[in-house]
């Protein structure tokens, strides 16, 4: 399973950090509102789940699995599938029950071949996610921004969101009003 080197930089002015972006030469390459249903894999192992999720643009589905907090503790494995409520219904039919439907929103950066979203979720503060091929390029990308490592974390959702008092395990739909 491909590892995924990403981390998030919480509780940001999102109008600031699109001007450091563009400013560090960074290119905005647009704005979704993302939809998504998680399923569980084995309910008793929260370390790994699958994810169909459509930006408007792609809809994907992967296997995420959590090894650690570490920027480079996810790995996923993805696929584009061409239809968000069939692939639903496909899921269904092999058993699989979605445990939630969340939306987030997304504004999307590229910066010196790293990918940025700043994405905004309901009931938590903005964040900034990096993602990029290694963790150094991780890092070196945070700190053209103006962040030093120990200002990133590699918490994903589930635990942002449990500092924040919500459980999201027990939390069949997050939208926005």
């Amino acid at each position: 399973m491909p590892i995924e080197h990403e981390a998030k930089i919480l509780n940001i002015n999102p109008d600031a950090i699109a001007q450091r972006i563009l400013d560090a030469g960074g290119e905005r390459l647009g704005e979704s509102l993302a939809r998504r249903y998680v399923y569980d894999i084995n309910p008793d192992d929260k370390s790994k789940w699958i994810r169909l999720r459509d930006t408007g643009a792609q809809t994907t589905l992967t296997v995420k699995h959590i090894t650690s907090d570490a920027i480079d503790g996810t790995h996923e494995t993805e696929i584009v599938v061409n239809d968000f409520n069939t692939a639903n219904m496909l899921l269904a039919m092999m058993g699989f029950t979605p445990k939630s439907y969340q939306e987030n929103k997304r504004i999307s950066f590229q910066l010196a071949g790293a990918q940025l979203e700043i994405d905004t979720w309901p009931h938590i503060p903005t964040y900034l996610e990096i993602e990029a091929g290694t963790k150094s390029e991780v890092i070196r990308i945070a700190e053209l921004l103006g962040y030093t490592e120990d200002q990133l974390t590699a918490e994903n959702t589930i635990d942002i969101y449990a500092h924040h008092g919500i459980n999201l395990n027990t939390t069949p739909e997050l939208r926005f009003s």
